[in-house]
């Protein structure tokens, strides 16, 4: 019998980075790890690039940190009039890299192209207008991946280049099908740009569990400062103002216990005025915080003065409860995360979560806002109860394993591929 297939392709994915452990880019990895057990090639296009320079094409002003496109950034989203240098700035620098683009298209044969929020967040306005009249010249069909939008930004609203905006943030072209991670996400393209759109939310490896901690972590615990007699509490996220850090803080300081708050993430591009005041909240209620980014990386490793690393992976077996407060997110990857490893956490319900995860059954210690009485009592439990947060975590766990798996990726992306080149023949 004859069983249909999607014949291989040679896929593009396109970004401003493909290197750190933010969310884009552990997305673009579980993507790329889906389609290559459907048989399809990868190639990466990017300002930074940690994929192997053989399917790798570099730019380093397609990353949003070159100085040029910061400086450009610094200027489009102060003012109200754009100056005409920055025009042209932005222009010739829109020409380079879609003759970048092109070069990269050609070399690798790309047969599809997956834009990774490159084409949603307007972080490197001149790559997003390169690629949209790339795609609009070559008809190339594209995924538009989007993470998050201008509109969601508060630092976006006042600018000089809603004219660019408006034509590529993200743009309205009959060969690119938009992919969004949240069902908000999904009305507001279609009320703001007249375009549909599919939902994809954030996924994990659900049918293979992580495994257990090996000898490289038996010293994790110490190495990151915490006692023998302390509570592990783990923040796995940037140090950026929407993750609502100041409330894990007063979580802990209301919990009254031996504790070490751990940030797993440095600040990031959002400058570091919210780390500063993390730190000065962290001192007046006198809770230990610890800003662990220089020993959690990517992977292990070994810093300068001969330090271990150790990646996310490994921190999370070790912690007591994962905080996640965030005040607003595209979808939540710590969330994901701290089910995949089975951790309790504490979730402020954010406008996704409450829309989009906490309707399907999952159980976490919510908070509305604000800290309760009510999360520090629940959090008590679970610190004096450790079955209680078991048995939270396990449940958790089969769920994800229904709704956020890789095989349900695995079916969505087939049938976007199949909405562009049909299905193929196999025996």
């Amino acid at each position: 019998m004859l069983i249909p297939t999607i014949p291989p392709r040679r896929i593009g994915f396109i970004s401003t980075r493909f290197s750190t452990n933010d969310g884009v880019s552990l997305e673009t990895q579980k993507w790329a790890h889906v389609l290559h057990g459907l048989g399809h090639q990868m190639f990466y296009f990017a300002g930074m690039c940690n994929r192997p320079p053989e399917v790798s094409y570099v730019v380093p002003e397609a990353h949003f940190d070159h100085p040029e496109i910061r400086q450009i950034s610094n200027i489009a989203y102060s003012l109200k009039i754009r100056p005409f240098n920055v025009t042209r700035r932005i222009r010739e620098l829109q020409w380079h890299l879609k003759q970048h683009l092109y070069t990269f298209i050609k070399q690798f044969d790309i047969e599809l192209l997956i834009v990774e929020n490159a084409l949603s967040i307007p972080m490197n306005i001149p790559l997003g207008l390169a690629l949209t009249e790339l795609i609009a010249e070559t008809g190339l069909p594209t995924i538009g991946h989007h993470h998050d939008f201008s509109w969601e930004r508060k630092r976006f609203l006042v600018n000089c280049v809603s004219d660019f905006l408006d034509m590529s943030f993200p743009p309205r072209l009959p060969t690119i099908k938009h992919v969004v991670i949240n069902s908000l996400a999904a009305n507001q393209v279609a009320r703001r740009k007249g375009v549909g759109s599919s939902m994809i939310p954030n996924v994990m490896d659900f049918d293979h569990p992580p495994a257990p901690p090996d000898e490289y972590t038996a010293s994790l615990r110490a190495d990151l400062g915490i006692a023998p007699d302390e509570y592990f509490f783990l923040q796995p996220t940037r140090v950026v103002r929407r993750k609502g850090i100041e409330h894990a803080i007063e979580l802990v300081k209301r919990l009254g216990v031996q504790a070490r708050l751990v940030i797993s993430h440095e600040s990031g591009d959002e400058g570091n005025e919210y780390r500063d005041h993390v730190r000065t909240l962290a001192d007046m209620f006198g809770v230990n915080v610890i800003f662990s980014s220089d020993i959690i990386g990517d992977t292990r490793g070994t810093t300068i003065d001969g330090r271990k690393i150790y990646s996310l992976e490994d921190i999370y077996p070790y912690c007591d409860i994962v905080t996640y407060p965030s005040i607003t997110e595209g979808f939540g990857n710590a969330f994901l995360e701290a089910i995949y490893f089975q951790k309790p956490l504490v979730v402020n319900n954010y406008t996704i979560y409450s829309t989009d995860i906490e309707p399907k059954g999952f159980k976490a210690i919510q908070f509305d806002g604000f800290i309760t009485e009510d999360t520090v009592s629940q959090a008590r439990a679970i610190l004096e109860n450790p079955v209680l947060g078991q048995s939270m975590a396990e449940h958790n766990y089969n769920l994800a394993k229904k709704f956020f798996s890789y095989q349900v990726l695995q079916q969505q992306l087939e049938a976007l591929l199949v909405s562009f080149f049909g299905e193929g023949v196999g025996s």
